[in-house]
């Protein structure tokens, strides 16, 4: 979905060393076809090696270095400097991303890890928007500097965090966060145990759960700051998260290359997804209103997904949430605006007349308002 709504590159993990230990990561053979599919579509593939490895962990990088670079991973994005060392060595051909968590906020670390042989540099997220200007000013030309511009914020700095350890002996720093940061948190006296104290009106409090970021209305400015790329958190997200966010800054980007306004729908498009409330980081300065309730917000839900479709938009497609006939949906293409309709027709897959999709992830047919290639969302607007 990534690559079909416009992304220049996508990364993704193997089943060793990347910072979502509980996601169903990528298998070698899986991965060597990801490269492939991504390289036939001119897109890149970045592999994490972002996690902290343990002493008796290090004598399997080696190999599994070798292996990225036979199957021909584009970068790695790696968050230790003897990792980095070791990637020199064992992947030389691959390029190395020094990925967000290793904190660089200034020219002067930017340029170290440049000198240590770093192709792109992944901003500390708390790096202000100012600094970033004067980053740009103070560093090769070559040294790539990538940002994130959309997507879940951590609470500690740079995702450097000990709490999930701490509390359930998970280790973030593995790839096993357990996101207490985002529970519900009262006060209990030491001489009332059991007793739950209220820290606001309305109950207990999420004193540690931040807010998401959106930085798709300050695109231009953030061209302009120097930043050569824009990173999306996708990982753990779902396949429509991902279709509708790559789509939207796809737009937004390619509007403000073309010195055009951003066109307000892109924005509304992000409210159509599964999100806490927005802010803009620390790319303004203090975050202000940084923290909020855990509570998730979505204005449409997915439909279904297109699995075939002809020229006149009759298409077959894949049931992912039930909708009835005369409901007004929306079709997503990739690369292109959403277009509303109303569900006028329903047809079975054996072309019966049913009145609504109620069977999960059944197929079904009916007319489309324009013809939309494989992998299109129909969803339907709250």
């Amino acid at each position: 979905m990534a690559l079909r709504y416009g992304a220049d590159a996508v990364y993704l993990a193997g089943r060793k060393f990347g910072m979502r230990a509980s996601a169903v990561n990528f298998d070698d053979d899986q991965l060597r076809n990801a490269v492939i599919y991504a390289h036939e579509r001119g897109a890149k593939v970045y592999v994490t090696c972002n996690t902290l490895p343990r002493e008796e962990e290090i004598t399997d990088l080696p190999e599994y270095m070798e292996f990225l670079q036979d199957a021909g991973v584009d970068a790695l994005i790696i968050a230790d400097i003897g990792v980095l060392e070791m990637a020199k060595k064992y992947a030389p051909d691959v390029k190395r991303h020094v990925s967000t968590q290793f904190g660089v906020i200034n020219s002067a670390a930017a340029n170290a890890l440049y000198n240590l042989g770093a192709d792109t540099v992944v901003l500390a997220r708390e790096t202000p928007l100012e600094d970033i200007k004067k980053i740009r000013q103070n560093t090769p030309a070559e040294l790539r500097l990538e940002a994130f511009v959309h997507g879940a914020m951590c609470v500690s700095f740079s995702g450097r965090c000990l709490l999930s350890n701490y509390m359930t002996g998970r280790d973030a720093n593995r790839g096993q966060c357990a996101q207490p940061c985002r529970w519900k948190y009262h006060l209990v006296e030491e001489k009332r145990p059991g007793e739950y104290f209220e820290i606001t009106e309305d109950g207990g409090t999420y004193i540690l759960n931040s807010r998401d970021m959106r930085m798709i209305e300050y695109i231009p400015q953030l061209m302009d700051a120097g930043i050569c790329s824009f990173k999306i958190e996708g990982r753990m997200k779902s396949a429509y998260y991902t279709a509708l966010v790559t789509n939207a800054y796809r737009h937004a980007i390619d509007e403000a290359l073309a010195g055009k306004a951003l066109d307000r729908l892109w924005v509304e498009e992000t409210e159509k997804i599964s999100h806490r409330p927005y802010c803009t980081g620390f790319y303004f300065g203090d975050p202000g209103q940084h923290y909020a309730e855990a509570s998730y917000f979505q204005t449409a839900d997915v439909a279904a997904v297109v699995k075939s479709c002809e020229k006149n938009g009759e298409a077959v497609l894949t049931q992912r949430n039930k909708f009835v006939v005369g409901d007004t949906l929306e079709v997503l293409v990739p690369k292109g605006k959403p277009v509303a309709f109303t569900a006028d027709k329903l047809m079975s897959i054996d072309n019966e007349s049913i009145s609504d999709t109620r069977h999960s992830m059944m197929e079904f047919k009916m007319k489309l308002p324009c013809f939309a290639p494989e992998g299109s969302i129909v969803r339907k607007c709250r």
